[in-house]
C-alpha cells in the first residue's frame, strides 16, 4: 500500500470501517447494550456497499445476526467501543480536555459522548472518510458535543505537523486513542507513530491502544478470510508484512507507564462472556499508557 494511496468507504480498509460501524449498530440495538451509537446504522446505509452487511439492512435498521463470525465480531466491537468510551470519560474526569482520535473511521465519539466543557477533539483520517461522515451526520442533524476538529491526513505521512497546524496544544496533556489502527500500518510507520505521539505529548498525557500481537495468524484464519471475501474484503492484502517490535517495548522505551487488559478480563469486568471465536480475540490486548 503506497503512502499516497487514498481509500474510500466501500473498498479495502473502508469496508472494514463499515463493518465496525455495523457492529456498533448491532450493539446499540441490544437491550443490554454496553454503548450506543445512534448514527452507526445510518452511516452504513448511506455508504450503500455492494455486498450486504450482516449487521444491518439497506434502510439502516439492524437485523438479527445468525452468522457466528459476524455475531462474534459485533460482540467484540461493542465491548471495545465501551472500553474506549470509558477511557475518554476517565481522562475527561481527570481534567484532560484535549483528545486525539487516530484513524477515527466512522466512529462518532465527538457527537455521541458527553465531553467536559472546553474539550477539543481532533479526528484524524483519510479525507474521503471524514468528508463522507461529516456529510452524513449533517443530514442527520447531528451536532458535536465538543470543539470538533477533523484533520484529513494519512497517518503514514507527516501527520504531526498537520495536527499542530489544526491547533494541537503540545503544552497541554492529551488523551490519544489508536483503535483498530495498528494492523494497517507498516512496521516502520507504527514506530514513527509512537515516536510522534510521544513528541507531541505533555506530561500527564494518556494513550489507549488496541494491540494485535499475532496479526499474521489473524489474517490467515480461514473463516475470517471466507466471510470477509463475501463482503469484498481481501484481509491478507490489508495488513502490511514485516517484523514488528512489540508495542509494549516500543512505548515503554518512549517513557510510557503501561497497564494491559486482555479481552476476557475486560468482558468479565463489564458482565459479558468472552466474545465467541477466540481466534479473533485471543491475541488482542487493550493497553493504557500514562506519561509521567
Amino acid at each position: 500500500m503506497s503512502t499516497d494511496q487514498q481509500w474510500d468507504i466501500v473498498t479495502g480498509v473502508g469496508l472494514t470501517a463499515l463493518a465496525v460501524a455495523a457492529g456498533r449498530a448491532a450493539e446499540s440495538a441490544r437491550p443490554d447494550a454496553l454503548m450506543t451509537d445512534p448514527y452507526a446504522s445510518r452511516l452504513v446505509a448511506a455508504a450503500r456497499p455492494a455486498a450486504p452487511f450482516p449487521f444491518s439492512s439497506g434502510d439502516g435498521e439492524t437485523e438479527p445476526l445468525d452468522d457466528e463470525l459476524w455475531a462474534s465480531t459485533a460482540e467484540y466491537v461493542g465491548l471495545r467501543s465501551r472500553v474506549f468510551d470509558d477511557y475518554f470519560r476517565s481522562t475527561g474526569e481527570d481534567g484532560i480536555t484535549q483528545a486525539v482520535i487516530l484513524a477515527s473511521g466512522l466512529d462518532t465519539r465527538p457527537y455521541r459522548l458527553d465531553w467536559p466543557s472546553g474539550t477539543v477533539c481532533f479526528e484524524l483520517d483519510q479525507p474521503a472518510v471524514l468528508q463522507f461522515k461529516a456529510a452524513t451526520l449533517k443530514e442527520e442533524g447531528a451536532r458535536p458535543g465538543c470543539d470538533h476538529r477533523p484533520v484529513p491526513v494519512d497517518l503514514r505521512d507527516d501527520w504531526g505537523a498537520v495536527l499542530q497546524t489544526a491547533g494541537l496544544d503540545v503544552s497541554r496533556p492529551t488523551a490519544w486513542l489508536a483503535e483498530g489502527l495498528l494492523p494497517y500500518l507498516p512496521p516502520a510507520a507504527e514506530n514513527r507513530l509512537f515516536r510522534e505521539i510521544s513528541r507531541l505529548s505533555a506530561p500527564g498525557s494518556r494513550f489507549a491502544v488496541e494491540r494485535m500481537d499475532d496479526i499474521a495468524r489473524l489474517a490467515a484464519d480461514p473463516l475470517l478470510r471466507d466471510r470477509s471475501g463475501e463482503l469484498g474484503i481481501d484481509v491478507a492484502s490489508l495488513f502490511p508484512e514485516g517484523e514488528r517490535e512489540p508495542v509494549e517495548a516500543q512505548l515503554e522505551r518512549l517513557g510510557w507507564e503501561l497497564e494491559n487488559r486482555s479481552v476476557p478480563e475486560t468482558a468479565a469486568a463489564l458482565g459479558r462472556p468472552q466474545p465467541g471465536l477466540q481466534t479473533l480475540t485471543e491475541h488482542i490486548t487493550h493497553t493504557f499508557g500514562r506519561l509521567p
